[in-house]
């Protein structure tokens, strides 16, 4: 094999496992935005807390919760807004 072949091997894995690694703080950071809303004092369904608090779609919110979103800080700020929490306070042991 070419050393070019084998550098470009190696950086797509690198890629591949930095993807992971973001997959994986979406997922931390969904996680805890559902804990604060289950165990908050907001323990409604999803998307009652989307409408009537954070005045964010439904769907969008869902894709919060499960990790699955690329969202804006701007969006994240709303919600910790409504849970009267600072981005420190937030990301505190994630």
């Amino acid at each position: 094999m070419s050393l070019t072949f084998m550098t470009l091997f190696f950086s797509l894995i690198g890629k591949m496992q930095d993807e992971k690694a973001m997959d994986d703080q979406l997922k931390a950071i969904g996680n805890r935005l559902r804990e604060l809303r289950v165990n908050g004092k907001y323990k409604c369904g999803y998307a009652v807390f989307a409408i009537q608090h954070a005045n964010i779609q439904p769907r969008q919110y869902w894709r919060l919760e499960a990790g699955e979103a690329n969202f804006t800080i701007k969006t994240l700020l709303k919600v910790l807004d409504v849970h009267e929490l600072s981005l420190e306070e937030f990301f505190k042991g994630l």
